[in-house]
């Protein structure tokens, strides 16, 4: 409903949301409109703070875990395993080999799964409501495949300080690999025969919300919004981590940074994931899971971890004192960077163009407000 005119200019504040079904989460925009045109637009955020850093200050390390599965909360894994490897830098952890291909297996998983549903619910904004329903179906197998080995469907408590929880099945092992083959030869080209080459969707994305490669780096945009705007920077090749610099993957990049750039690389990145996964299922050798952790936790230092998530960098920054708490634990979120974005990259648009804009962007408010 509109909040206020201003005749001399003949703005229109308008608010949309604080629950809109296009912000995928509690966000309010307040948005100067003249005419179908925005004029300028200010992001609201707040509604779901939970106060997770000062809360890790008074639990032990391996209680923290849990709470980190809740900022993104539809790639857990990926912010468990930012974590787990913040802590084991400090304490000088060696991850077991075995370990290390299961971590790399289901966090590449939960990045196909975190594509899924930026596809189907961005396909759903802009009118495309059977994307959803396919998304879903191969995302529920995913979960699934999560839920045999963690118990859980969405905050899985997985990975762990020194590892992973459980040790997985070779019939498990089998049939990720079946998912695997399935999804590159039958989901995907299905996926872009419906939408991508779709010419109301490509009218709706083409040239909109184009974000240059300078502001993307000057603004601190990261993941798939970065490498859409021809910056070609992953941080699984920049800063390996569980042993990922073994595996061969190419990092996608677009064109011109528009909205259908931003869908198009999280659509070729479920490709190169898939073949990631594949690699580590030839790769995967017997062993332990976990690391011989110390009987008493005294972790000490100070360090900063960043991994690549589904939506881009997510780090942890950590200070310990030698107790078995963190004395500081800050949290570095790419929806909430993104965010800052919307000015930016809608000015001059439509007010139907800012649904699209958002749905490029892929946020989750859990980690945005945290």
């Amino acid at each position: 409903m509109p909040d206020r005119t201003d005749r001399s200019r003949s703005e229109l504040l308008v608010s949309m949301g604080p629950q809109h079904p296009s912000t995928h989460g509690v966000l309010r925009l307040k948005a100067r409109i003249d005419g179908e045109r925005i004029v300028d637009v200010d992001p609201d955020v707040g509604y779901l703070h939970r106060c997770f850093e000062k809360h890790s200050e008074e639990l032990t390390y391996p209680m923290v875990v849990p709470y980190t599965d809740r900022c993104d909360y539809l790639a857990g894994i990926n912010n468990e395993l930012t974590y787990a490897l913040a802590v084991e830098k400090l304490l000088g952890l060696e991850i077991p080999p075995r370990a290390q291909y299961i971590r790399v297996i289901t966090s590449e998983l939960q990045r196909i799964a975190s594509h899924l549903i930026a596809f189907g619910t961005f396909s759903m904004d802009l009118g495309a409501t059977t994307a959803f329903l396919y998304c879903w179906r191969e995302r529920e197998t995913i979960i699934d495949l999560l839920e045999e080995i963690s118990g859980a469907r969405m905050l899985f408590h997985y990975v762990r300080i020194g590892g992973v929880r459980n040790d997985v099945s070779d019939d498990w092992l089998r049939r990720v690999r079946a998912f695997i083959d399935d999804f590159q030869r039958d989901k995907l080209p299905e996926y872009h025969q419906l939408i991508t080459g779709n010419r109301i969707f490509v009218h709706r994305t083409k040239g909109i919300a184009v974000l240059s490669p300078e502001d993307a780096i000057a603004w601190g945009a990261a993941g798939p919004v970065l490498r859409a705007s021809k910056v070609p920077f992953d941080l699984r090749k920049a800063e390996p981590y569980n042993g990922i610099e073994r595996y061969d993957f190419q990092v996608p990049v677009g064109e011109t940074g528009d909205v259908f750039d931003r869908y198009m690389i999280r659509m070729i990145e479920m490709d190169e994931s898939a073949k990631i996964i594949r690699q580590a299922l030839d790769g995967i050798e017997a062993g332990e899971v976990m690391a011989t952790l110390p009987r008493r936790w005294k972790v000490q230092g100070e360090t900063y971890v960043r991994t690549e998530g589904p939506k881009g960098e997510v780090g942890c920054y950590l200070i310990a004192d030698g107790s078995d708490k963190p004395y500081r634990l800050r949290w570095r979120a790419p929806s909430f960077v993104h965010l800052q974005l919307i000015p930016l990259i809608s000015r001059n648009h439509l007010i139907a163009d800012l649904v699209a804009v958002i749905g490029s962007l892929d946020p989750v408010f859990g980690e945005v407000d945290r």
